[in-house]
Formats: C-alpha cells, sequence, structure tokens
C-alpha cells in the first residue's frame, strides 16, 4: 500500500506539472486581451483624426507649387481665402488663378489641433518672396472631407516682452470708450450658437478694455497664442501678464474696431476672420483669425492671429 500510494503521487505531480503552466498562460491572454484594446484606441483615434488633415495640408501644398489648378480645387471649401503676409486677401477663384506665384515652400513643423469639425495647422514656412512666416491654416470637415477654409500668413518678430502701453497719469487705469466691438458688431448673426460666440468674443475685449486679466482667462483655452505681425508670440500666460502690467502703469487700452467680419461654425469649432482698424491709428489696419473651441459647454477662443495690411 506504501509503495502504491508513494507510486501514485509522484504521477499526480507529473500530470499537474504538464497542464498546470495553462492556469497562467491563460491568465496572461486574458489580461492582455482587456489590456491592449484600453490602451491603443487614444493612441489610435489621436493619429486618425490629425493624419487625414496633415495630408490634405500637404497635398494643397504640393498643388500650389506644381500650379495643378484641378487638385488644389478639390482641397478648397467655397469660402477658402488666403491672407498673405502684406495683409493681401486673395479669395478663392483669385487664389486658384495665382496658384504657382503665391505658392509657399513646405513646412517642416507643421502642428495640428483637432476641434471635431475643424482643425488648425500651425507651423513656419518660406513666402513666395522666400520670407519666414508663420502660418495658420483652418481645415473644416464639409460631407466628410477635410476642406480648407482659410490660409493666412504672418511675419512675426524674435521673442521679447510685449510693450505695456502708453502710462496715464492718476491713480487708477484710464478705460478707452469701446463701443465697436465691446457693445456692437457690424455682423448679422445668424444663430444662437453664433451669438454664443459673439458674446464670448465681446467678453474678452471687455475684459482688456478693463484690465481684468482675470475674466479674460476664463473664456481663453490654455494652448492660447497671439500671434501678430512683426511681434513676438504671446501665450496665453504672457497676456495675462501684460494685461495686468496695463494696468498697473494705468494704461488707456484699444482694441481693434471690426469692420468686417466672417464667422463659420463646424460643430464644437468655429472660426472668426475679421478686418479689423486701430481706433487711436496706433497700428495699420489688419486681418484677425481667430479659433474657438467649445468644452464643458463654454466657447473658449484658442488663438488670435493678426496679419498687418501693408
Amino acid at each position: 500500500m506504501q509503495r502504491g500510494k508513494s507510486a501514485a503521487i509522484p504521477a499526480a505531480l507529473r500530470r499537474t506539472l504538464r497542464w498546470g503552466w495553462l492556469v497562467p498562460l491563460a491568465a496572461v491572454v486574458l489580461i492582455a486581451a482587456f489590456a491592449v484594446p484600453k490602451a491603443q484606441p487614444k493612441t489610435q483615434s489621436v493619429a486618425a483624426d490629425d493624419a487625414p488633415v496633415l495630408a490634405a495640408d500637404s497635398a494643397l501644398g504640393e498643388a500650389m507649387r506644381a500650379g495643378d489648378r484641378a487638385a488644389a480645387r478639390r482641397l478648397l471649401s467655397l469660402q477658402f481665402t488666403f491672407v498673405d503676409a502684406e495683409g493681401k486677401i486673395h479669395v478663392r477663384k483669385d487664389f486658384l488663378a495665382e496658384l504657382k506665384g503665391i505658392a509657399t515652400a513646405a513646412a517642416s513643423d507643421a502642428k495640428v489641433r483637432s476641434y471635431g469639425l475643424l482643425a488648425m495647422v500651425t507651423g513656419h514656412r518660406k513666402s513666395a518672396d522666400n520670407n519666414d512666416v508663420f502660418f495658420v491654416d483652418i481645415w473644416a470637415k464639409q460631407k466628410g472631407t477635410w476642406r480648407a477654409l482659410l490660409m493666412q500668413n504672418i511675419a512675426t518678430a524674435a521673442a521679447e516682452p510685449p510693450p505695456a502701453g502708453p502710462a496715464t497719469p492718476g491713480g487708477e487705469a484710464k478705460q478707452n470708450e469701446c463701443k465697436n466691438p465691446c457693445q456692437v458688431i457690424p455682423y448679422r448673426v445668424r444663430s444662437p450658437v453664433e451669438q454664443d460666440i459673439i458674446n464670448t468674443y465681446q467678453a474678452v475685449v471687455k475684459a482688456i478694455v478693463a484690465h481684468d486679466a482675470n475674466e479674460w482667462a476664463k473664456h481663453v483655452a490654455d494652448e492660447f497664442v497671439l500671434y501678430g505681425s512683426g511681434r513676438a508670440p504671446v501665450p496665453k500666460s504672457g497676456r495675462i501678464a501684460m494685461i495686468e502690467r496695463q494696468k498697473d502703469s494705468h494704461s488707456a487700452v484699444a482694441v481693434g474696431e471690426v469692420q468686417t467680419m466672417r464667422l463659420s461654425v463646424y460643430g464644437d469649432g468655429a472660426a472668426m476672420i475679421t478686418t479689423d482698424t486701430a481706433p487711436d491709428n496706433s497700428r495699420p489696419p489688419y486681418r484677425a483669425t481667430r479659433v474657438w473651441v467649445k468644452r464643458n459647454g463654454q466657447w473658449l477662443m484658442a488663438i488670435s492671429a493678426h496679419t498687418d495690411v501693408k
């Protein structure tokens, strides 16, 4: 009996050793099966959103340099405009007619920000006259296809502290009267969504005039950057510091008056394109592009790019 029992134990042990490795292997397979789908989609969804926009932006640039009007036409929305570094507006028809003459070099640092049905490609490139420019290309998804809504070039400058503005004597910061755009804007609103964006824009400019950095920051996305002709780019933190310096120096601030506006809304993204003039003639008229994104039920300004009209 003892020999039978001792012989049975090794046999059972051998069976355990033979099949027992399947248990941990099955556990590993199950863990991998549930872990991989959770880890991968985020990376894949970003690539899926950005790659078609970058491909379309690159294809448009290639069509411009090749003078291929047919290829370029397929990539343009009917509302397309191109603003060159001189501030000249080229509407779709003129853009196609002048295609090769206004072609820009390919960008080496193009970046995409997707806002649902609206996307923004930014970076640096050589303009048609071989000058270095920062560019903003806005794309809208129309009937399932990405089409260019706007191309804009801005000749920026190296980074330097922005001026605080002229100081006003006295103990409190003086405020300029701001009727346009703080109170009225020459634009016919077409929907409640457009009205929400207009209201947010007016809140932004009112905060600038009132030197209220905290209120301004409430309506601006964290990725916000201000670009302007001959000026250094200013991120959100820098713009807040500028408003605070203007308050401390009692500077009277004038915001641009809107002469024309075009507002295009695509889901939770919107592009506002305006021609503005400085009421105090402190700068030339300029073309301004502002991209808006809706987050947590609130519209936020994601970029403001200004090209002076020369």
